[in-house]
């Protein structure tokens, strides 16, 4: 089946959708299924822009409230991952994952579904090592540390993730593991993102926490975004027995949804022809869900998921196939997803503006299904009760405060690694720094104007689109011959324009980031993610 999969979409859904029906008029090409790798930015009213870690001068309505409305419906299939720069009460509403919008779902904090017997997981937020041992205490409405805190990732999804034992086909992150660039064209991408070499060279740049889960999972594709610069690697892991066949991943980075820009690829997947059109649950992880159910932690202590250290009774929460059984059981060999979507907020309405309009902590009846269902804790539910005993808070702060400098979204680590090279973080020139802004705006000072209702043609700028044939490495500087031949074997996508396209409602009302001393703070926030015209000097 033809996947497509897009880098950052930062709410512009009409202008993906549109380039999706334009391919299929011009190359007859159309996706079954289109991957987004996060910031999606899933924003339904002007509340949710409170709730989106940006400048108050960068909060745009876009598109998404159409969607969420019903005046439109996603042409195709919708799976994706949240980034750091989403409606994270809108997000928080689902941790487990569930439809946003009819025929758009969304993972999770973390997740495995299927679709078409394809296995597709995924882990949203970024990397930041003084929050990755914390529990998700955050509930809107939130301060400017929780607003930030609420997009990192959390050691217990990564644990979770790491329980998985079946092969996974493709695994979605939003930024990039760690030392991954060391598996590609190096060269190429410091040429146009010159600014990453201190952490390239220093093996700084990405998460970690990825790089773990990528060596662990050995997907067959890994995507991301983040970077706003497309970049491919192919990575051949070392097995673990002899017993164990040799596998690879074919990484594969996107570039940001912008005109003339490569934000968008095509690619083919085996899948199983018997298998239905329905999005699915995955039998294993719903069984490591409930193995971990009581693992779940609410609040801003940090701590460290169990291992074999001699301090845990258990440490390998791995399912069984009998457990795998008795999910099946539990759902009478019915895997598939319902289509429960309901709408747990007002719509934005364009003649009816609510500039003042203030996010509230809400229970998303989808998520207390499944819980239902599965016999699994809603972790919403649970911050709602630790809330009313008094130990999370949630107040909302309009000041803008100083954050860790973070210019690639994952240069520190976590205390269980070896090393931390937080200090080692790169000038991003298309960050911007909060000093030039003055602050926050008042939310009624942010424009909340929709997409025009006449989208630009895109016909004259079809860069956006390239399709990947069944492989997509390319080969790298410094690689061994080894590797070269591997990505020889499998070709080089870089198809130009000239090539063709046909080649293979219940609502109940609602701790500070531990900061370095000795990381220097800066106030900055990313310019060129919300500018619709930024062209990397580079290029």
């Amino acid at each position: 089946m033809k996947v497509a999969v897009a880098g950052c979409c930062h709410g512009a859904l009409d202008k993906m959708y549109e380039t999706l029906e334009l391919l299929q008029r011009r190359h007859n090409v159309r996706p079954d299924l289109l991957l987004c790798c996060g910031d999606f930015q899933a924003v339904r009213n002007e509340a949710d822009l409170r709730c989106m870690a940006v400048p108050a001068k960068y909060r745009h309505m876009q598109t998404f409230y159409r969607y969420y409305s019903g005046e439109k419906k996603a042409p195709v299939l919708t799976v994706f991952i949240g980034g750091n720069h989403e409606a994270s009460n809108h997000l928080q509403e689902l941790p487990y994952g569930g439809w946003v919008a009819p025929n758009i779902y969304y993972l999770g904090y973390a997740g495995v579904v299927r679709f078409r017997g394809v296995r597709i997981g995924g882990i949203s937020g970024i990397f930041k090592s003084h929050d990755y041992r914390k529990g998700h205490f955050e509930c809107p409405p939130y301060n400017q540390q929780t607003i930030r805190s609420a997009y990192h990732v959390r050691n217990i999804e990564v644990f979770k993730l790491k329980q998985l034992k079946r092969p996974i086909d493709i695994f979605m992150s939003h930024d990039w593991p760690r030392s991954i660039y060391h598996y590609g064209n190096k060269k190429q991408l410091l040429k146009m993102k010159s600014f990453f070499r201190q952490e390239v060279e220093s093996n700084t740049l990405g998460s970690p926490a990825a790089s773990e889960l990528l060596q662990h999972l050995k997907p067959t594709y890994w995507f991301s975004a983040h970077l706003h610069v497309k970049f491919a690697a192919f990575m051949q892991h070392e097995a673990n027995s002899k017993e164990e066949l040799p596998k690879a991943t074919k990484f594969l980075a996107l570039d940001k949804c912008l005109p003339h820009r490569d934000f968008l690829q095509i690619i083919d997947i085996e899948h199983d022809p018997s298998a239905g059109d329905s999005l699915e649950y995955d039998a294993e992880w719903i069984a490591i869900l409930k193995a971990t159910n009581s693992l779940i932690n609410v609040t801003q202590s940090s701590w460290n998921m169990p291992e074999n250290n001699g301090l845990h009774a258990k440490w390998d929460y791995s399912v069984t196939e009998e457990a795998i059984k008795e999910v099946l059981e539990e759902v009478n060999h019915n895997l598939k997803i319902p289509c429960n979507f309901t709408p747990t907020a007002a719509c934005y309405d364009p003649s009816k503006p609510q500039k003042q309009a203030v996010p509230v902590h809400t229970i998303n009846p989808q998520t207390t299904e499944f819980c239902a269902q599965f016999g699994l804790t809603d972790i919403n539910d649970r911050i709602q009760q630790a809330k009313e005993e008094g130990s999370v808070r949630g107040e909302y702060e309009e000041e803008e405060e100083e954050e860790e400098m973070d210019s690639t979204g994952s240069a520190e680590e976590p205390s269980e690694y070896n090393t931390d090279n937080s200090g080692l973080s790169s000038i991003n020139p298309d960050e911007i720094m909060l000093d030039d802004e003055g602050g926050d705006e008042d939310l009624s000072t942010c424009s909340v104007d929709p997409s025009p209702d006449h989208p630009p043609d895109f016909s004259t700028s079809f860069s956006d689109i390239r399709i990947m044939p069944d492989s997509m490495a390319v080969s790298s500087d410094d690689a061994m011959d080894s590797t070269n031949e591997e990505l020889e074997k499998s070709g080089v996508s870089k198809q130009g324009e000239e090539k063709s396209l046909n080649e293979r409602p219940l609502k109940r009302i609602g701790g500070n980031e531990n900061g370095n001393s000795g990381i220097k703070k800066i106030k900055r926030r990313n310019q060129a993610i919300y500018a619709a015209e930024d062209e990397d000097k580079t290029e």
